[in-house]
C-alpha cells in the first residue's frame, strides 16, 4: 500500500490524543455530506421541473413555428410556403390566426387571445391529451371552442351551460360611430372542452376553427403564423435551417426552445444561481477540514519530526495530510451522493414532499430527475473544493519542517 495513503487512513480513523480532533473530523465529513446531498437534491428537483415544463409546453408548442418579421399577418399563398408545405420532412402544416378578443359570458368579461387553427392542429402537438373536461372537438355540424382552464375559471363557464360565449373584436375597417357595438364584430360559440397546460396558456387562449376566426376578424387567406410538425427520426435542426433559408429574411422560423427562449433562460439561470449558492455553502463547510487538519498537524508534531529524522521527504509528509483532507472530502462526497440519491428515489417512488393545497398544479408532488452527469459534476465540485480547502494547512506542514531544520 502507498505509504502516505496508509498513514493518512490511520490518522483519520484512529483515536487521537485529543478527542476534539475526532469530533471536528466527524463534523467536517458531516458538513460536506449534507452540502453534497443538498446540492444533488436541488439539482435533481430543477431537472424534474425542467422536464415537466418541457413536456407541458411540448403539448402546446409545435416543432417549428413560422412568423413574419414585420407586421401581424401574412398571406399563406406564396411559393416559398408551398415549398415548406410539400417539404419531405414536414408531417403536418397548420395555418394559425391569433388576435386579442373580449370574451363575455353572462355578466362577466375577460380579455383573451383567440387562436384559429386548421383541421390538423391536434396532430402537431398533444393538446388533446391536456383536456381536463370534455373533449377536443372544433367542429361537429357547428363550430366549437376549446378554452383554457384559466379562462373557464375567470368566466365561471362550464360545459353544461346552455348559454354560449360571446366574442367581441374591433372591426378592421370600422367607421367612427357613437354606437360602440357598431365598431365591433361579434359572434357566439359553445365550448366542447377545457384544457390545462400551463398557467400562462390556460389564462390566454381560446382555440377555435380557423374559418370561424377569419370570419370574425375579416380575414381571407391571412395567417398570423404557420405551425409545423416534423416527421419522426429526422434532423430537426437541419430541417429548420433548410426551411429558414428557403423562406428568406422576411420570415422567422423558431423551434420549441426558441419559442420559449426567455423561460428556458430564466430556468437555466435559476439552476446555476442555486448551484453557485450551495457550492459556496459547501466551500464554507469545507473550512471544517482546515480546522481538523490544522489540529491534527499540531497533534502529530512528534510523528512529523520522527518521519523527518528517518528520511521522509517534505513532499511525502505534506502528501500525508493532503490525502487525509482528500479522504475527508471523498467520504463526505460519497455519503452525500448516496443520501441525495436515496432521497430522490424515495421522492420519485412515493412523492413524500407534496405541493401545498390540492389541485393547484398538474402534479401533486415535487418532480425529481436524477442524472448521472449531475452526480459526476457534484462529486468533482466537492472534491475540488476540498482540495482548495486543505491546501493551506498542508503547506503549514512544510513551514513546521523548516522551523525544525533551523533549530
Amino acid at each position: 500500500m502507498n505509504l502516505p495513503i496508509f498513514i493518512s487512513r490511520r490518522y483519520l480513523f484512529s483515536k487521537k490524543s485529543t478527542n476534539v480532533i475526532n469530533i471536528i473530523s466527524g463534523i467536517a465529513i458531516t458538513a460536506v455530506a449534507f452540502g453534497t446531498m443538498a446540492l444533488l437534491v436541488i439539482l435533481s428537483v430543477f431537472n424534474g421541473f425542467d422536464t415537466l415544463i418541457r413536456s407541458l409546453l411540448n403539448s402546446f408548442d409545435p416543432d417549428l413555428k413560422i412568423t413574419v418579421v414585420e407586421g401581424k399577418t401574412f398571406s399563406a399563398d406564396t411559393s416559398s410556403l408551398d415549398f415548406v408545405k410539400q417539404y419531405k420532412d414536414v408531417a403536418y402544416f397548420v395555418e394559425v390566426v391569433e388576435e386579442n378578443v373580449l370574451l363575455e359570458f353572462d355578466d362577466k368579461q375577460y380579455i383573451a387571445t383567440i387562436k384559429g387553427v386548421g383541421d390538423d392542429y391536434a396532430s402537431i402537438n398533444s393538446i388533446d391529451t391536456m383536456i381536463i373536461d370534455g373533449e377536443f372537438v372544433l367542429y361537429d355540424n357547428q363550430n366549437y371552442a376549446v378554452l383554457g382552464y384559466g379562462i373557464s375559471y375567470k368566466l365561471s363557464y362550464g360545459l353544461n351551460t346552455i348559454n354560449p360565449i360571446k366574442i367581441w373584436v374591433p372591426k378592421r375597417k370600422g367607421k367612427v360611430t357613437f354606437n360602440a357595438e357598431n365598431a365591433f364584430n361579434k359572434d357566439f360559440i359553445f365550448a366542447s372542452g377545457i384544457f390545462s397546460v400551463q398557467q400562462e396558456y390556460d389564462e390566454k387562449y381560446i382555440i377555435v376553427p380557423i374559418n370561424f376566426a377569419r370570419d370574425l376578424l375579416e380575414y381571407k387567406t391571412e395567417v398570423s403564423s404557420i405551425e409545423i410538425k416534423l416527421k419522426n427520426g429526422i434532423n430537426k435542426n437541419k430541417a429548420e435551417k433548410i426551411i429558414q433559408s428557403k423562406l428568406g429574411s422576411g420570415f422567422v422560423v423558431k423551434n420549441r426552445i426558441e419559442q420559449q427562449e426567455l423561460l428556458y433562460k430564466i430556468m437555466k439561470s435559476e439552476k446555476w444561481a442555486i448551484f453557485l449558492i450551495l457550492t459556496f455553502i459547501i466551500f464554507i463547510a469545507s473550512f471544517n477540514i482546515v480546522g481538523s487538519l490544522s489540529m491534527l498537524i499540531i497533534d502529530k508534531k512528534k510523528d512529523i519530526i520522527i518521519l523527518r529524522n528517518i528520511g521522509a521527504s517534505n513532499t511525502l509528509i505534506r502528501n500525508i495530510f493532503l490525502i487525509e483532507g482528500w479522504l475527508i472530502s471523498f467520504i463526505g462526497a460519497i455519503v452525500g451522493l448516496l443520501l441525495g440519491s436515496f432521497i430522490c428515489f424515495i421522492q420519485l417512488q412515493f412523492g413524500l414532499l407534496q405541493f401545498p393545497g390540492t389541485g393547484t398544479f398538474i402534479v401533486n408532488a415535487y418532480p425529481v430527475e436524477l442524472r448521472i452527469v449531475d452526480i459526476f459534476f457534484v462529486f468533482l465540485t466537492v472534491i475540488s473544493i476540498g482540495f482548495i480547502a486543505i491546501w493551506y494547512p498542508a503547506r503549514y506542514v512544510n513551514r513546521l519542517i523548516k522551523v525544525k531544520d533551523s533549530q
